[in-house]
């Protein structure tokens, strides 16, 4: 339970409250009351709240010392950023990002998203039964959130099933943007920054190539199809050699054409190395799906990025065409991030307070700063 308390010393600012829950100090505004703890990580701590002013329910996330690890800090910048620019229903929103009381030495940052019910890692690890229906309706919603972004010009970079938000009806959203960056009017953009949790990795970054572009969210989408038909990891990978492998033994050894965009001569001689496999069909791995599924599924799965399914072609595909038609989606403004990198922790906190500024102008109106 939350409990009301005095603010601690140094503190005690007007239009806030303080609460203690489960020995972790939030400062919120007057507004919300907190409800619960829902969660915590290496990205802070995460608890429901009302807004007293709506009724409504939200999640804020409290990140406590934000500008103790510059890296962090430009990806809850980065976050704030792409966040403020997005409208989409299948993208979820940033409802609001507390005023810090003090501009030139705060430290701690509060978020407040849309509040959901769980997420696709917590209903693919349940009993709950899942229709062909429900996942269909499930990889639309994941396209065409991932479609909003690739339209902003965003790479998301880390899709997994912890990352993508469900409410009781099914209502899906795309979540936690801190890996995403923005990519060039080019086809590839050199990126070396780690990306993706390796279960969902797509080879050529596995590979360490230097080029990759959409396709590495839409191979990340295909394990997580493949997870919602399985019912457990497709490539549950110990390291990033042993990913590389589980991959290989589904879907057989790559030929020459199809690792021309391994620029890593290291790892393409590993690659090479490796023993002839045939491909494991994908029906044999899911007898029970849907055949138009399991043909989607295997277009997301390729090798060569440039081969695999873009993310308005999956849209089209018949497997969920029914559902695309009935949406008339428009593609968003493209987004900037290149002047986050290479700054210190006085430019990013006078960033980062310039955006939290930026995101009450458009929501209640211009401030004062």
């Amino acid at each position: 339970m939350a409990e009301l308390v005095e603010p601690p010393p140094g503190m005690g600012y007007p239009g806030k409250h303080y609460y203690m829950i489960k020995n972790t100090l939030f400062e919120l505004d007057a507004n919300y009351e907190p409800i619960k703890i829902l969660g915590r990580g290496a990205y802070g701590v995460v608890c429901s709240a009302v807004n007293k002013e709506t009724d409504e329910k939200v999640a804020v996330k409290k990140i406590k010392d934000v500008f103790e690890d510059e890296v962090g800090a430009i990806r809850v910048l980065r976050e704030m950023r792409f966040l403020r620019h997005l409208r989409h229903e299948n993208v979820i929103e940033l409802k609001d990002i507390m005023m810090p009381p003090n501009r030139k030495n705060f430290k701690d940052v509060y978020l407040v998203y849309e509040l959901m019910d769980t997420d696709l890692h917590q209903l693919i690890t349940s009993p709950v039964p899942l229709s062909d229906d429900h996942i269909q309706f499930f990889i639309f919603q994941i396209l065409r959130g991932l479609n909003h972004l690739h339209s902003a010009n965003i790479l998301h970079r880390d899709l997994k099933p912890g990352n993508v938000l469900l409410n009781a009806n099914c209502e899906l959203k795309i979540c936690d943007l801190g890996l995403a960056r923005t990519i060039s009017t080019k086809v590839d953009e050199c990126m070396t920054e780690y990306v993706v949790t390796r279960w969902y990795r797509a080879p050529e970054v596995l590979l360490g190539c230097d080029k990759y572009s959409t396709a590495i969210d839409i191979w990340s989408v295909g394990c997580i199809f493949a997870e919602l038909l399985g019912r457990k990891p497709i490539f549950p990978g110990s390291s990033c050699l042993n990913q590389l492998e589980l991959i290989l033994n589904v879907l057989g050894k790559v030929s020459e054409p199809d690792m021309r965009f391994v620029d890593n001569l290291k790892a393409r001689k590993f690659i090479e190395s490796l023993p002839y496999t045939p491909p494991m069909p994908l029906q044999e791995l899911y007898p029970a799906a849907n055949p138009l599924a399991i043909d989607l599924l295997k277009q997301m799965l390729i090798f060569d990025p440039s081969q695999r399914i873009k993310v308005k072609e999956a849209l089209a595909h018949p497997y969920i065409a029914h559902l695309h038609k009935l949406t008339n989606d428009q593609p968003a403004d493209e987004v900037s991030d290149e002047e986050m990198y290479e700054m210190g922790v006085k430019e990013l906190r006078e960033m980062m307070w310039q955006e939290i500024a930026n995101h009450h102008a458009e929501a209640y109106g211009d401030i004062e700063s």
